[in-house]
């Protein structure tokens, strides 16, 4: 079975390769956000994942990704601006966000689909001192880590009673619905954003 067609055997295959899985949670924690960390909790609820060992997983990757675009950012921001100009609008809005509210900034930019890849890029543009940045980073690396990691796991209880009621069918439908909204809320979040 090179892929499986079920959540059962989903969770076994993880559970299986858990090393890899997470080394594979750090790279995406360092990269992305949201969707994979909450499944990722939810696997821990089952007990393929340890939620401790994957909260400081992501936390690590989170606050990781995010050093490196901050430094890419500081050293090279300009010239990859005029290189890829579609993205200064954006990145000039986050710069002024980040030189206002940068406090609430490096909390609350991990949550917005989207907005996070170029964040940690923008802020290495601001004035931002790297001392700042680094405490500041490292905490929302942890409170994103902890609070998307525990609704994962939250969310794989909730489940696990609807699976054992029913059939495991549900429970996919349901992991399904919850990174839906997930994705929605966080499009919304990103909309309120942009509108800044």
């Amino acid at each position: 079975m090179f892929f499986p067609a079920d959540l059962t055997s989903f969770i076994d295959l993880i559970r299986q390769h858990g090393d890899v899985a997470y080394g594979f949670m750090f790279a995406y924690a360092a990269g992305h956000s949201l969707l994979l960390a909450l499944f990722a909790g939810s696997a821990a609820h089952s007990g393929a994942l340890g939620l401790g060992t994957l909260i400081v997983i992501c936390w690590f990757g989170s606050f990781a990704g995010d050093v490196v675009r901050f430094w890419i950012g500081r050293r090279y921001g300009a010239r990859l601006l005029e290189r890829f100009p579609r993205f200064e609008r954006i990145v000039q809005t986050v710069i002024r966000l980040a030189d206002r509210h940068y406090a609430w900034m490096i909390l609350f930019h991990r949550f917005p689909n989207g907005i996070r890849g170029l964040a940690g890029f923008a802020y290495g543009m601001s004035r931002l001192p790297w001392s700042t940045f680094l405490a500041l980073n490292f905490v929302a690396a942890g409170l994103w880590s902890g609070v998307v990691v525990s609704a994962g796991y939250a969310f794989g209880q909730f489940s696990e009673k609807a699976i054992n009621d029913a059939s495991s069918g549900l429970g996919a439908v349901m992991l399904i619905a919850f990174l839906g909204l997930s994705w929605f809320l966080s499009k919304k979040l990103e909309q309120i954003v942009e509108r800044y």
